[in-house]
């Protein structure tokens, strides 16, 4: 039995299972308690507790997905491509605002950090929370930054954009589609781009422009203020 809990069959079946009964309950209740991601990431974390299957092990046995999620960046070049026409006369306002999105989305959560006392090395780890996965890690690790880390932040600050991300733009006033979709995007990765989905085609598609903008920019820009600003 032990041998079958930590097979990598099992072990990344699990994970796919999780998250497609996730989807299924989100779509019928709605309710965040099971947006498929967070139904998956607390799943699999209380399995790994009981079992007592340390991490290293279920990574090995996942490294396909691993191996999905860096196909995703190729993949975000056509999602540029396909949202060439939203950027047509609006280059200047649509990179000045991933740029300010990019240092503000890094810097904020730095200082913080470091106001509460975190060291260099939780401070990188961290930085990369507003990016899709795939680039985070990609970029954290060069940085000396603790991936596990880099993967929980990237999750808690994608589901907190997808649950709360629409209430706060309301609250702050903004009502345009476009502005509304850019947001959720360049702040809450693939899970606040699907919530953008979620609200219409025009949010969906700024949504996902703003997300590969974001990745690339991030990646770009992330070494320099780790050394010029942090």
């Amino acid at each position: 039995m032990r041998e079958l809990l930590e097979s990598d069959l099992f072990l990344l079946t699990l994970t796919v299972g999780l998250y497609c009964a996730g989807a299924l309950l989100y779509r019928r209740t709605r309710l965040a308690l099971f947006h498929p991601v967070l139904l998956a990431f607390g799943g699999m974390i209380a399995f790994l507790c009981l079992c007592g299957i340390d991490y290293a092990r279920y990574r090995e046995a996942t490294k396909l997905l691993d191996f999905g999620l860096g196909l995703s960046v190729v993949a975000l070049g056509y999602l540029l491509y396909e949202q060439s026409e939203q950027m047509r006369g609006r280059m200047l306002p649509v990179f000045a605002s991933v740029v300010a999105g990019c240092v503000a989305g890094v810097l904020s959560v730095v200082y913080i950090a470091r106001w509460l006392g975190a060291d260099r090395v939780i401070l990188n780890s961290i930085a990369a929370k507003s990016v899709t996965a795939p680039i985070a890690l990609a970029v954290t690790e060069p940085l000396g930054g603790i991936v596990a880390l880099t993967s929980v932040a990237v999750f808690i600050v994608g589901i907190f954009g997808s649950l709360a991300g629409v209430w706060i733009l309301g609250v702050a006033g903004v009502s345009d589609p476009q502005a509304r979709g850019f947001a959720l995007g360049s702040a809450a990765h693939g899970i606040g781009t699907a919530r953008a989905v979620e609200l219409g085609a025009v949010e969906g598609a700024l949504s996902g422009l703003a997300m590969a903008l974001m990745g690339i920019t991030t990646a770009l820009l992330l070494p320099l203020i780790e050394r010029f600003l942090y």
